[in-house]
């Protein structure tokens, strides 16, 4: 066998594959050999019929394979071991290459075309991006503290409606005559006069019971969200519902505040020492600021991988590689497809591909397998009932074992392997960028994600 490439420009080569009858036979006598002893052949016994005849009739088919088979080994063994960073795969030039007769040759050439990746450097100094911190208020805990205290709460089933209360019914649309609307919105409903947007609206429910009527705009009561999810609409049509509505109360729910005491302290961070509401408000604001956190790591890797993106100017053989996406077999990649996406779909996942494996020098990203057991260990634990009798040597060697079966399956940890992934790359963004901090409020982060 030989193997040599011509260079066709810098990123592009063609690669000739020459394959002699001994590169291949041992194969193709093994496999023959196989097809006489077990075929079964009118007018022979089987395992009987002739070497001529099995030759005749497999022989053609089983070089075919032999042939493909040391082609696909020896190629990729040559693009390994010449150390070749190829973009996409190799293509089949059939123009050089011509027919292949595998009935009546014993020596075959193929030629294949290759793309190989450019140089280029990462220049981390000139990628301008500030780690936006979410500041937390005092009003932000004040928030989750509610949202805990009522999460741990009681219910009740009050006889009228009072302030905060989640009322239940069916409401139906009306028309500018205050009747039911033709052809307009009928459905149950559940609202919670939590999310009430106007106080002065209050005492349109307040003290109502069950059968009884209220009308009042859905609109200027509710906010679009409530709208959306009570009506069952999607968020644009939810955006234009504008009409009166009618309420027929069937039920209403109160929410009783749990208390704040070591009861709740235990609820929330179980196994953990909370001392009093002080405490307890101080471990409430680190979990925002982790939340928080999460939020500002994803906006910062996606600022910094914009910029990595938008910073990578190295020549790429576009020609090859709109070929090799149209060759693939997608019906939805056409030629006039591919063109049309190229500039804002194709070209820029190309390039983020290229500099992840640039990313891969400095360290790894792709998290490892012990990454993603401690990460599944980590939160087997927290929601781990101790075992009665066991040591806490024998309670860690079994949430080893959980956990190691759990990570096997990587379909359905797919979310925890996404997740380590963005941390490690997270990571790595911030040792190399070294940002400035900027503290902002909510509304600012969010409008800054958004752009």
């Amino acid at each position: 066998m030989n193997i040599t490439r011509e260079n066709l420009s810098d990123l592009e080569l063609c690669i000739k594959v020459d394959i002699e009858e001994n590169d291949y036979i041992e194969n193709v006598t093994k496999q023959l050999k196989e097809y006489q002893h077990k075929a079964v052949i009118p007018g022979f016994r089987k395992g009987m019929a002739p070497k001529s005849l099995i030759e005749r009739m497999y022989k053609p088919a089983v070089v075919g394979d032999a042939v493909q088979n040391t082609l696909n080994t020896s190629l990729f063994k040559y693009i390994d071991d010449e150390k070749l960073h190829i973009l996409g795969m190799p293509m089949s030039n059939d123009e050089k290459t011509g027919e292949v007769d595998f009935a009546k040759g014993t020596s075959f050439t193929f030629y294949f075309d290759v793309a190989v990746a450019p140089e280029f450097e990462i220049a981390w100094d000139k990628v301008d991006v500030k780690y936006n911190q979410v500041k937390v208020t005092a009003k932000d805990v004040d928030t989750e503290m509610n949202n805990v205290v009522n999460r741990y709460g009681k219910f009740e089933t009050p006889e009228s409606v009072a302030a905060g209360d989640i009322m239940y019914g069916k409401v139906v649309e009306l028309d500018k005559n205050g009747t039911p609307k033709e052809g307009g919105v009928e459905t149950f409903v559940s609202l919670n006069l939590l999310n009430l947007k106007d106080a002065e609206l209050l005492p349109l429910f307040e003290g109502k019971k069950a059968e009884e009527k209220i009308v009042f705009n859905m609109a200027k009561a509710f906010p679009v969200a409530d709208i959306e999810r009570a009506l069952h609409m999607d968020n644009a049509t939810a955006k234009k519902f504008k009409s009166d509505v009618e309420l027929t109360l069937s039920g209403i729910s109160r929410i009783i505040p749990h208390e704040i005491n070591d009861e709740l302290f235990q609820m929330v961070f179980p196994g953990q020492t909370v001392k009093d509401a002080d405490a307890f408000r101080k471990m409430l604001q680190k979990e925002i600021e982790k939340a928080n956190a999460e939020q500002s790591d994803y906006l910062f890797v996606n600022q910094v991988r914009t910029a990595l993106v938008d910073q990578f100017t190295a020549p790429l053989p576009e020609n090859f590689l709109k070929r090799w996406f149209a060759s693939r077999g997608d019906k939805d990649m056409t030629p006039e497809s591919i063109e049309a996406d190229w500039t804002e779909k194709y070209l820029p996942s190309l390039k983020w591909e290229l500099i992840e494996s640039k990313l891969e020098d400095i360290s790894p990203v792709e998290p490892t397998n012990n990454q993603i057991v401690d990460y599944i260990k980590d939160i087997l634990r927290r929601n781990d009932n101790s075992v009665e009798g066991e040591t806490k040597e024998q309670a860690e060697q079994r949430l080893e074992q959980a956990a190691r079966s759990i990570a096997a399956d990587r379909q359905n940890i797919r979310q925890v392997v996404d997740r380590l992934y963005a941390d490690n790359l997270a990571k790595l963004f911030k040792d190399q960028v070294k940002p400035e901090v900027e503290k902002v409020s909510a509304k600012e982060f969010s409008e800054r994600a958004k752009a």
